[in-house]
């Protein structure tokens, strides 16, 4: 939800980004926007869970320092998020050291209980009991800080969440295993505590492993661009200056092969640019003096001179970022299944354990066993198995999905994807493998000579359609020709002598499409086309989709004649010539609509789409930036990935569902025997893990959901 707003329509605004590492759930999410709600000048807060971040629109008068001071009341610390290309803060590197420490204090307490369970008393008891203590106490007191700390700084806020009941039960716990040991009594609880902090927090190590695979950083859209370009001076001399410092005016010499750092204007010299990052362009594009030229694409031929026009956050690839940073605060606000199911458990629990109290108290027991018996319904009804039943499914069916050649970055992508009726395709890469080959037919011409000379000068060239006409010769059969005096001219090709004849594999005077003209001699001028083509089982991959009941669209950047070659070939309606902001607007209308949407796309200009969908996947030939902003990657030249993946995460659905009503009716079988005072902190600890472990094993059976 948005803090109300509760200035002027027409009062400037700023926003603000804080870094909040300590959210991990929906409620967290709620916690934060309110915080900023009676903070006079704040306008709107916005979360984003998945980068731990909150952004903060407010009156110019309202500085960061109060921002953080409103969160740190709210129990939340916080920090500006600071603009570098260095990774985001891990999520779970703060929880391995706590998990570790229960692990080793739970096995060791463990393995001193057997002999108290075995009937050891008197004095052997006692000393069990405080070695136990000894160790039980500090790493108590040490893995279940992530909980004390969420669970204090919601109690400061006169509110709950799940880690409070988990905090009295495991503090009561503690405390009155102490008071037995110092005063010699029969029972002691350490072990139980130690589980209950140990499961929980491999529950929480395991979500948070998936948060972290689902970061899809910002900055990787500006590592696109160059870290900095030499800059010529009036004088004519040359000096390299940072992107950062780069500021409109500055003439920036651009070396064949390098990417722009800037956007700008071609002031001198002529290039081709291939601009697949930002526009899905498959085929490079000419530029002349005078032509606008933007940051992150790559000049391929001769160098150029590019005045800057607009430098760091004012660059269209600064654009797209923030584009793709507004769709992920969006995305990031679905509420997850295991999050709504959290809501009522604080209460419910509380309720139950107080009334537990109450109810025995008037029943005539004494404090003590009144107490012993709150703890225990306090320890079976930890949400332990339900709050594995969402991240092991997640994990078990991320691992199936990996051996099929997916990648799963989000685990919450899989609960998203199960719900998925609409897709919308790129061409340039998705659609298509998106990289040219060799026509056939135009190899076919090519006689023995031909197809020698060809290969031959093919071999001398790092152009990509050289490398590829290469490959195809070679995987022919065909044997270079020796060739003297070779000489390759950037923007023009490669040019050498063959048996006294002048040969060249250049770039052609006119031609439709992509190709490259082979001449030899005074022979007639071969032209060698070139063309993206269909991944091999495009077909099968559209019809499993159908069946899946998912209608598939094409929507791609690139130009209308390519795309309509497509759409003939696949039979799919198709948008040609979209902008990064028109396929985001695609996505957007078709939401409202009703659809959930699965974007599959490949390059920079899809990344505020595969953001902004309800679930997204990229080949794994993709854009770094691609790769990051989607939810799953996929190896491999196969489009079969994308039924795959949707029949994984419905199945998926379907375990943890189940998982929550193994976990429901435990409680329902386990709550009323510890309430009736038939079990103690220990055996409660031991239910609870069982229950865990049945959630698990049934997630086990998710081993095979990628076939």
């Amino acid at each position: 939800m948005n803090a109300p707003a509760r200035l002027d329509d027409v009062t400037p605004l700023e926003a603000t980004v804080l870094v909040v590492p300590g959210m991990h759930c929906a409620g967290c999410m709620g916690k934060v926007e309110r915080a900023f709600a009676g903070l006079p000048g704040v306008h709107s807060a916005r979360v984003n869970l998945t980068a731990r971040q909150v952004r903060v629109e407010h009156e110019a008068a309202v500085r960061e320092p109060e921002l953080m001071a409103a969160l740190a009341d709210a129990g939340f610390a916080s920090q500006p998020r600071v603009e570098d290309l260095s990774a985001p803060p891990s999520a779970v590197k703060p929880l391995l050291a706590p998990l570790a420490v229960a692990a080793f204090a739970c096995m060791n307490v463990m393995l001193l209980s057997v002999s108290i369970w075995s009937g050891a008393d008197g004095s052997t008891r006692d000393l069990f009991h405080w070695l136990s203590a000894m160790i039980g106490v500090p790493a108590i007191a040490y893995a279940g800080r992530p909980f004390f700390t969420s669970a204090w700084g919601a109690l400061k806020q006169r509110s709950t969440n799940m880690d409070v009941p988990i905090s009295i039960g495991v503090t009561l716990a503690t405390g009155l295993s102490l008071y037995e040991t110092a005063t010699g009594g029969h029972e002691a609880w350490f072990d139980g505590t130690l589980m209950l902090l140990l499961f929980l927090l491999a529950g929480r190590v395991l979500d948070a492993m998936m948060r972290d695979r689902a970061r899809a950083g910002v900055d990787a859209l500006l590592r696109q661009a160059a870290p900095g370009a030499m800059v010529v001076s009036k004088d004519g001399t040359a000096q390299w200056i940072a992107a950062r410092d780069l500021v409109p005016g500055m003439v920036m010499r651009v070396a064949a092969g390098e990417r722009l750092a800037a956007d700008g204007a071609i002031v001198t010299g002529q290039s081709r640019f291939d601009r697949s990052l930002l526009t899905g362009e498959s085929a490079p594009v000419a530029m002349l003096a005078g032509d606008e030229v933007h940051a992150g694409t790559l000049n391929l031929d001769a160098p150029v001179d590019v005045k800057v026009t607009a430098a760091g956050s004012d660059t269209s690839l600064a654009e797209i970022a923030r584009l793709m940073e507004a769709a992920g605060q969006i995305r990031s606000r679905y509420v997850r299944i295991a999050d709504r199911a959290s809501r009522l458990y604080a209460p419910a629990v509380h309720t139950l354990a107080a009334l537990t109290l109450a109810g025995w108290l008037i029943a005539g027991a004494g404090l003590h066993h009144s107490l012993v018996i709150a703890i225990a319904v306090l320890i079976i009804t930890c949400p332990c198995a339900l709050g594995l039943a969402v991240p092991v499914a997640q994990v078990v069916a991320s691992g199936a999905l990996m051996r099929a050649g997916i990648m799963v970055k989000d685990g919450e992508a899989l609960e998203r994807l199960a719900n998925i009726d609409r897709a919308l395709l790129d061409k340039t890469g998705t659609l298509t493998l998106g990289r040219p080959l060799p026509d056939p037919a135009s190899l076919a011409a090519l006689d023995g000579d031909e197809a020698a000379v060809a290969l031959a000068l093919a071999t001398h060239s790092r152009h990509p359609l050289s490398r590829a006409l290469a490959d195809a010769l070679s995987a022919a059969g065909t044997r270079a020709a020796e060739l003297q005096d070779v000489a390759e001219e950037a923007g023009r090709g490669v040019s050498a002598l063959w048996q006294g004849q002048a040969v060249a594999l250049r770039r052609p005077d006119s031609a439709t499409g992509i190709a490259a003209a082979l001449a030899i001699g005074t022979r007639p001028v071969r032209l060698i086309s070139f063309a993206d083509r269909i991944r091999p089982d495009a077909e099968q991959a559209l019809a499993e989709l159908k069946v899946l009941g998912i209608e598939a669209t094409i929507l791609s950047g690139d130009n209308p004649a390519a795309v309509a070659e497509v759409s003939r070939q696949t039979g799919l309606t198709a948008q040609a010539g979209a902008s990064p902001a028109d396929k985001q607007s695609a996505i957007a209308r078709l939401q409202a609509a009703g659809y959930k949407v699965l974007m599959a796309g490949d390059g920079l200009n899809d990344g505020p789409a595969l953001a902004a969908a309800n679930a997204s996947i990229a080949p794994g030939s993709a854009s770094d930036v691609g790769r990051q902003a989607a939810d799953l990657v996929f190896l491999g030249d196969s489009l079969l990935a994308l039924p795959r993946g949707v029949r994984a995460a419905r199945r998926t659905m379907a375990v943890v569902k189940q998982n929550f009503i193994l976990a429901i009716g435990y409680n329902a079988l386990a709550v009323p025997l510890a309430m009736a005072g038939l079990v103690t902190p220990l055996i409660a600890a031991v239910a609870m893990s069982t229950s865990s472990l049945i959630v698990i094993a049934n997630s086990l059976r998710l081993y095979g959901a990628a076939r």
